[in-house]
């Protein structure tokens, strides 16, 4: 992170850098940007509603700007929306967001400052990041002081205009709670520029209507001016979403995504989204990208660039050390290593990914489980029976990495990975999960 001694990063370098790694899509006058960045360090923030216990991939996209706006030596305040999130933002839905008690979203917005923590440097520099929630001046305000003081600055016409509520308006109509969030958001913005000297917002390039209706309103109030960096919605080569996936979204939480999992979707990027993949997500240098890709369009088989952004994200998000165990689990489980030195933790999350037989420990008699090959079949990795058992007789069948040789062999409890688990391998590549419950 940003050091006393290190110089402010020029605006029109950083500005270049942002474009160059495709994560501007509108900036109020860039000249003017550039101009006050040149200035001296900027305080910026950028919200999170807590619509969910975690943070998810798609939100790294904009908190990675946030860090690269604290590198370039400008002050960011992570906003977490503990008033918002109580209403929820209308933006790319199609019908009301169901509301979450007041609880809860207090439960999630403790989540989701403690995982925005690890991603910014709050230790006391000039620039450290100050965490905020929009809770704090929201709810000792009345209904009526909210109208009179903040209500009468926007025009109705124009909050019909925002794309997020004509969308809505299209699809079968908005409530006022959900049609006021860009009021409140604007609201945000004011407060930010009122108490801590906050002059710009980034956000999502879908927020750009709400986050201009912040400046109208400083503007209005204050007297005051800001800037806006939004950030283009990521997707994929293919035109679908990024960050989902079939079994729904890629989480920051280890409890909801593991490491492993974390770290296989992104060895598993598809070639054709690579290039963008490392410039939105990878803090290598432009030429240490440049070489990634040429290594990688020489040899992709190699995975070489989605090795290293996998490495590199997996550091980030969880520790270096998790990062080495799902690497260490990962070669485990094809047999190029130990799968019994793996913890209970590790095991499982590398487990949870594959197809799985789950089984109840009181359906066992004499401590016996099914036969190999009933087990592969109800996995899902073979046919039928008859192929399981050519798999045996082909010598491609493994159980715990060691080869099954008897078309007949029958695991016992003695078998089991932490009194719970059986990796099942067909050939070198197909895999599958036995888990008693």
């Amino acid at each position: 992170m940003l050091r006393e001694e290190e110089k402010l990063t020029s605006g029109n370098e950083l500005i270049a850098e942002l474009e160059w790694r495709g994560l501007i899509a509108q900036t109020t006058n860039r000249e003017e940007l550039i101009a006050r960045l040149d200035q001296g360090p900027i305080s910026f923030y950028c919200g999170y509603d807590p619509t969910a216990p975690s943070l998810h991939v798609g939100n790294l996209v904009v908190l990675l700007v946030m860090r690269r706006m604290q590198m370039a030596g400008h002050k960011p305040f992570p906003l977490v929306g503990g008033a918002t999130g109580l209403i929820g933002d209308p933006s790319g839905r199609n019908e009301e967001r169901s509301l979450n008690s007041s609880e809860i979203v207090a439960e999630w917005v403790s989540r989701l400052a403690a995982q925005l923590s690890k991603f910014l440097n709050f230790d006391g520099s000039s620039n450290a990041a100050v965490m905020v929630n929009n809770l704090d001046w929201t709810q000792g305000i009345s209904a009526l002081e909210f109208l009179r003081d903040i209500g009468k600055h926007f025009s109705v016409n124009n909050m019909l205009s925002k794309d997020s509520v004509s969308n809505r308006l299209e699809s079968g109509g908005i409530s006022y709670t959900e049609f006021s969030y860009q009021v409140l958001q604007g609201l945000d913005f004011l407060e930010l520029f009122r108490r801590n000297g906050v002059e710009m917002q980034i956000g999502g390039s879908d927020q750009w209507g709400n986050i201009v209706a912040g400046l109208d309103l400083i503007r209005r109030v204050e007297n005051g001016s800001g800037f806006v960096i939004t950030v283009p919605l990521l997707t994929k080569s293919d035109g679908s979403k990024f960050g989902k996936t079939a079994s729904g979204a890629v989480w920051l939480d280890p409890t909801m995504t593991s490491p492993y999992a974390f770290y296989q979707y992104w060895l598993n990027s598809d070639d054709a989204d690579m290039e963008k993949l490392l410039k939105v997500f990878s803090f290598k240098s432009r030429n240490e990208i440049e070489s990634l890709l040429v290594a990688h369009s020489e040899n992709p088989g190699l995975r070489a660039a989605q090795r290293a952004l996998a490495q590199e994200l997996t550091t980030l998000v969880y520790s270096e050390k998790q990062m080495l165990d799902v690497e260490e689990a990962s070669r485990a489980l094809f047999g190029q290593g130990d799968i019994y030195s793996l913890s209970q933790e590790v095991l499982e999350g590398a487990l949870s990914q594959l197809p799985r037989v789950e089984i109840s420990r009181d359906t066992l008699v004499d401590d016996k489980l099914p036969a190999w090959i009933d087990l592969c079949f109800e996995s899902g990795i073979v046919k039928s029976k008859t192929d399981a058992r050519r798999i045996v007789r082909d010598g491609g069948a493994h159980l715990n990495n060691n080869k099954v040789t008897d078309e007949t062999f029958t695991p016992t409890t003695q078998d089991l990975l932490h009194n719970r688990f059986l990796l099942i391998r067909k050939g070198k590549k197909d895999l599958a999960a036995v888990v008693v419950n």
